[in-house]
This record gives C-alpha cells, sequence and structure tokens, in this order.
C-alpha cells in the first residue's frame, strides 16, 4: 500500500458563516493541493470536511499519517469518542446529540478503507504546510464571497 502524507485544516467566516477547508496530499516528493467552501457551515464542520475530502481524492486504499490542528477531529478517534457515541445512538457523555452526525459517518467509512495515523499538530505555528492548508481554506472562503 502507498504511504501518503495529509494536512488538513479548516476555518470559518462567522461560526456559523461562510467556511472553507484545505488539504495537501504528499506522496514521493509530489503534492496536491485541494480546497473548497460552503455556506452557513460551521469551524468543526470544516475541519472534518478536508479530511473526508483529502481521503476522497485518494484513488486507492493507502497507509496514511493524517496531520491536522483540530482537537475536534482527531480526539474523537484517539480518545475513543466515535465507538462511545456510536454504542449510545450518536448521544454525547451528557447525553446530547452528537453534532454533524452526516460528516462522523462519512468519515468512518473512510476509515474503514484507509490505514490512518491521527497526528496534531500545533495550529498557526510554524508548521509550513498546516499554515499552507489554513491558507487554502481561508481563500476558499474569500473565493466563495
Amino acid at each position: 500500500m502507498k504511504q501518503i502524507d495529509i494536512y488538513t485544516d479548516g476555518a470559518c467566516s462567522g461560526n456559523p458563516g461562510v467556511g472553507g477547508w484545505g488539504a495537501i496530499l504528499m506522496y514521493k516528493g509530489a503534492t496536491k493541493e485541494i480546497s473548497g467552501a460552503e455556506p452557513d457551515t460551521t469551524n468543526n464542520r470544516m475541519e472534518l470536511q478536508a479530511i473526508i475530502s483529502a481521503l476522497k481524492a485518494l484513488k486507492e486504499p493507502c497507509i496514511v499519517n493524517l496531520y491536522s490542528d483540530s482537537s475536534y477531529a482527531l480526539n474523537a478517534f484517539l480518545e475513543g469518542w466515535i465507538g462511545d457515541w456510536e454504542k449510545k445512538g450518536w448521544r454525547t457523555a451528557s447525553n446530547k446529540e452528537v453534532k454533524n452526525i452526516d460528516l462522523w459517518q462519512e468519515l468512518i467509512a473512510l476509515t474503514k478503507i484507509h490505514t490512518l495515523t491521527w497526528i496534531k499538530v500545533k495550529g498557526h505555528s510554524d508548521n509550513q504546510y498546516n499554515n499552507r492548508c489554513d491558507l487554502l481554506a481561508r481563500t476558499a472562503i474569500k473565493n466563495y464571497k
């Protein structure tokens, strides 16, 4: 299986508001940048959409190192929230309905195709790829308006 590095980020102008996402896919020195925007969305939805869009861009099952600054997205997998939510009928620990169920379910399906390692990066710091994803997301917002 091919090993791919993916960096993702999401942003929102207002929360909710127009949102954008960006991703960089890297394989053997080659890079591909993708981005998009949506109206009336949230930052968390854009973080998830960036990951989903990047994974959907892969043409075959891959081993993926997924880099994100989103605690929301990563902790759902790293802390086991996803399994707990599924067992509780998509309810949180405080018995509230899980937000963004549609995106979580799509992401779960994609994690069954690819082998993922979730890696947290510090946002708005010195990581050039995370910063580039942030720029892609913010540019998608500007171009959408």
